[in-house]
């Protein structure tokens, strides 16, 4: 063992969402003394790698090439390597790459370690003012209209909190089918959690809506929407204007 660091384990690395001051002590150290580290994409991780001084060779892991660097990585480990798992932003397999990996993983007896961190749902979720005690995420919505109104058809006596993943550019059609399939409900929309141009905007699925057409944003944002209450009335939340306030220290 080197430094905590135990041969031949998987440790499954989360990284900062936004702010590159958002990683923990124990992250730095994890990443700086493994035999390699395996990233969604190698040239965002040197970012943070240079920002910390940590030296230690990358290789691409994603979607496109897990099954050969699946190979790759489990032959290393076997001969005793420790290997950090890495996304682009927040913790790994949160609708990001690394189930296969870690499956075969756990088929091959590798042992496994989180070392947790920023979740770009968790905070958004943490700051919406809707319950914690329960919530499903669902990740990235389908495209077509069709499916994504079967699927929130499923969630609509959900009583958990709904955490989703959605880009901005569909906002105003997804917002539209909540207030449709799930009804006028409380939603809270997180975009840029902890950088500088951070937006908050909370209030009812129809007039977020509408406030998104006379003032759009762009890129992915986490949607977050108050749960099935049955008859006992729903959460309003007032809403909110657009907003972009600065995070101290970034």
């Amino acid at each position: 063992m080197k430094n905590g660091v135990i041969p031949g384990t998987l440790y499954v690395v989360s990284t900062p969402i936004g702010n590159i001051e958002d990683v923990t002590l124990r992250a730095l150290r994890v990443l700086g003394h493994v035999a390699v580290i395996a990233a969604e994409d190698p040239q965002q991780t040197q970012a943070l790698c240079e920002r910390h001084d940590l030296r230690v060779p990358l290789t691409s892991y994603h979607n496109e090439n897990k099954e050969e660097k699946t190979a790759v990585l489990l032959a290393r480990l076997r001969e005793g390597a420790s290997v950090a798992l890495v996304s682009d932003a927040g913790t790994p397999v949160i609708a990001d790459p690394g189930r296969f990996l870690i499956r075969e993983a756990v088929r091959a007896g590798i042992p496994i370690v989180p070392v947790p961190g920023p979740s770009a749902g968790l905070a958004a979720l943490a700051i919406s003012g809707l319950s914690g005690d329960r919530f499903l995420f669902q990740g990235t919505l389908p495209r077509a209209s069709a499916a994504l109104h079967r699927l929130l058809r499923t969630l609509r006596e959900e009583p958990g909190t709904l955490v989703l993943l959605a880009p901005a550019g569909r906002l105003c059609k997804i917002l539209q089918a909540v207030k449709e399939v799930l009804g006028d409900r409380a939603v809270v929309l997180a975009k840029d959690l902890t950088m500088s141009g951070e937006i908050v905007v909370r209030g009812q699925a129809g007039a977020v809506g509408r406030q998104l057409v006379r003032a759009p944003i762009s890129g992915a944002v986490t949607l977050v929407i108050e749960g099935y209450r049955g008859k006992a009335g729903r959460n309003r939340l007032s809403t909110t204007r657009l907003r972009r306030r600065r995070v101290s220290g970034w």
